[in-house]
């Protein structure tokens, strides 16, 4: 009898885990991929949107089209799994049976959990860029803006991409620049953290780039409602920061089905092995990308470099043997920060990002912790790669795991 493979999630890491699975499974098994539609979305390329550089009908393909042969998708929204009968039920109420479970659900913005963002003023003076309705609208009003207060506000973490909200605010900057209304508007970056980024000396170098460029830093900012008829930004402690334009980075959540299948935390998130990316409740179950509850940044890079572990993990699985703790949390990520120059930052659970060069040590071609041109066509490039490569499950050049040769401590 056949053997099956569930993987729950067509984005990024349920794309590359079954082209990767289908190719390395050996005889007997088979794999079939679920999700409810067909768009998949390069999210990367949300952040360019509102800019003018990118269009929507670009960043969006058919998920079919990018599954190897062999794999069967089924476009069918997700109602629950069943772990102790190792099953999964449709919306439409049929039942697939897996031997081994792959969650890739990622995540979802939820405006509608903060108190007022999602009422008056959504989509005409409060917007969010994570979504393609939501980056095509608020492009449409940075044409219209001819100057004010512009705040952009992180929710709560964890989100998507966490050095998007960052790029965003470079790329406004540079943006209104070249409309020749810059001082015209006050940009205002308001954020939880204490500073620009989670990790201490990035946080130092990114804070010290926005006061550059002339943007202010609010952090220990919670907040608590928007109210968008007076448009103020309100935190638990009794703060308020007024604004003309509102971009909201939204709180993430995970997957509702997580919930109601008792695989998911009160946020939907998985609880996952940060070094096997097994369950910590079902040993047949594994969990990458977004999905997960790990201390590490949910990004395409990030899903990569769990994809290369998990691959590894699974087929030891498959085969009675013990699962290798070998996922270190590797994340790396382009910065943005304008006038066609970007950052790249490198870094795990146990080592935060350091100054050198990537991936050759003392060559690059990418500068670590430092602006330059070639970052940014690196980060622009990496779109051709996404599609040719990432989620095609090919090995790409790049190890799993963090090297510390070419940085510099």
């Amino acid at each position: 009898m056949l053997k099956h493979m569930v993987v729950l999630g067509g984005g990024t890491a349920g794309t590359l885990m079954a082209n990767r699975m289908v190719r390395l499974l050996p005889h007997g098994w088979r794999v079939t991929v679920v999700d409810r539609d067909d768009a998949h979305v390069y999210q990367p390329g949300l952040l360019f949107l509102p800019f003018g550089d990118a269009k929507p009908e670009q960043l969006v393909r058919p998920r079919r089209r990018l599954f190897e042969r062999g794999i069967e998708v089924k476009l069918e929204g997700l109602d629950r799994v069943d772990a102790q009968a190792k099953t999964v039920r449709l919306l439409d109420g049929s039942t697939l049976k897996y031997d081994v479970l792959i969650i890739a659900t990622g995540s979802r913005i939820t405006p509608e959990e903060t108190q007022g963002l999602t009422g008056e003023g959504w989509r005409a003076t409060a917007f969010d860029f994570y979504t393609l309705a939501g980056a095509t609208a608020l492009g449409h009003a940075l044409e219209r803006f001819e100057g004010g207060r512009l705040l952009i506000n992180i929710a709560e973490l964890p989100i998507k991409c966490p050095v998007a909200p960052l790029e965003f605010a470079f790329l406004a900057d540079d943006y209104f620049k070249r409309k020749g209304r810059r001082e015209k508007v006050e940009l205002v970056y308001v954020t939880p953290l204490e500073g620009a980024f989670t990790k201490p000396k990035a946080s130092a170098v990114l804070g010290d780039l926005l006061a550059r460029k002339g943007v202010k830093v609010v952090g220990d900012f919670s907040v608590s409602q928007v109210d968008g008829g007076k448009r103020v930004l309100s935190s638990f402690d009794g703060r308020s920061e007024p604004y003309d334009l509102l971009v909201s980075i939204p709180l993430h959540a995970g997957d509702e089905a997580m919930k109601r299948s008792g695989l998911g935390d009160e946020s939907g998130w998985v609880p996952t092995d940060k070094h096997t990316l097994q369950s910590k409740a079902h040993p047949d179950i594994f969990v990458l990308g977004d999905a997960t509850d790990l201390p590490a940044s949910k990004a395409g890079a990030v899903a990569h470099f769990q994809g290369d572990v998990l691959a590894e993990n699974l087929l030891r699985h498959i085969e009675g043997r013990p699962v290798e703790p070998s996922f270190d949390g590797h994340a790396n990520c382009f910065i943005e920060t304008g006038a066609g120059k970007a950052m790249l930052i490198d870094f795990n659970y146990e080592t935060e990002p350091l100054p050198g060069r990537f991936p050759l040590p003392g060559v690059g071609p990418f500068t670590l912790l430092e602006e330059s041109a070639v970052n940014h066509w690196g980060k622009k490039g990496f779109e051709w790669l996404y599609w040719n490569g990432l989620v095609t499950g090919k090995d790409l050049p790049f190890e799993p795991h963090l090297a510390l040769a070419g940085k510099w401590r």
